[in-house]
């Protein structure tokens, strides 16, 4: 078995419900109080083992790229002005053991497709896939709880949780039998499907680990639900090859991809920010709701 140490990060999409904040600005860029989605999932990676990040971008997306990077001005002035806890921060966002990889996805083609685009990188071993709207409060972090899965079996592992029927057609819905508590082995995975004939209410979320041979398959489907190449079809091929397995984490998943996702995320996490949660409690007793 081979130790995980990459993660991909697919960041190339446009993040058009939130337009216009993300006309010229990422949408993994967006912070939940004091800092950018894309951060909260590259810990989370970092907290599971990673030491390659591997960000599949595209046009528009610098933000992401000078985040990770050295700021060499903003340093120096800190240093000068003595602010020794925000210089260790700036510091402190890619530790010195773990690389940052940029891959440009030339078309907007999918999920699938910019998986696909960094297989050079990857090559012939297990990684991880995080997708940063989905913010994921959990101890221990998600992906290492996926991460212990995977040691213990040796296999693919999807996160899923339980989604009200009436959201079932904005997932990729699996189907399987229980193992043990929280541990499903896949008969079957559909993208999207029509909650009538929706196989679970199982839905992926954003947190995949994959064998290298998936790579295979996504060079050999076509595009499917929404004229993209779906991860999801790829999966399906796979787990008639190998055996792959869904796992229902321990914590709280907030869909930043929406914008009530996304408020309940800054809401929830500054009622838990050490320098904040005190005054931000207080301040929303004061606040009298509209009827």
């Amino acid at each position: 078995m081979q130790k995980i140490t990459k993660a991909v990060f697919p960041v190339a999409g446009f993040g058009s419900r939130f337009l216009p904040a993300t006309k010229a600005s990422p949408k993994e860029m967006l912070p939940i109080v004091d800092k950018p989605l894309i951060q909260y999932a590259t810990e989370e990676a970092i907290a599971a083992g990673i030491t390659d990040l591997i960000f599949v971008t595209g046009r528009s997306k610098r933000a992401i790229e000078d985040h990770f990077d050295k700021a060499y001005e903003l340093e120096n002035e800190l240093e000068l002005r003595g602010k020794t806890e925000l210089l260790k921060m700036a510091r402190s966002v890619v530790p010195d053991n773990v690389s940052c990889i940029y891959i440009r996805q030339q078309e907007a083609l999918g999920l699938g497709h910019a998986v696909l685009c960094a297989r050079h990188v990857v090559g012939n071993e297990p990684f991880a896939v995080i997708l940063a709207d989905d913010l994921i409060r959990a101890e221990p972090a998600a992906l290492k709880q996926m991460m212990d899965v995977y040691e213990h079996y040796n296999s693919s592992v999807l996160a899923v949780q339980n989604v009200p029927r009436s959201q079932i057609k904005q997932y990729g819905v699996v189907k399987g039998r229980e193992w043990e508590k929280g541990i499903l082995k896949l008969d079957g995975i559909v993208e999207k499907p029509h909650p009538d004939k929706a196989p679970s209410t199982l839905g992926v979320v954003g947190r995949y680990i994959l064998t290298p041979r998936i790579f295979e398959h996504l060079e050999g489907i076509q595009a499917g639900s929404g004229g993209e190449i779906q991860l999801t079809d790829a999966i399906a091929r796979l787990l008639a090859k190998e055996q792959v397995l869904a796992y229902e984490f321990q914590g709280k998943r907030f869909d930043c991809g929406s914008k009530l996702g996304y408020l309940e995320a800054t809401v929830e996490f500054a009622l838990e920010h050490p320098e904040l949660k005190a005054d931000f409690q207080n301040y929303l007793k004061t606040l009298k709701y509209p009827e």
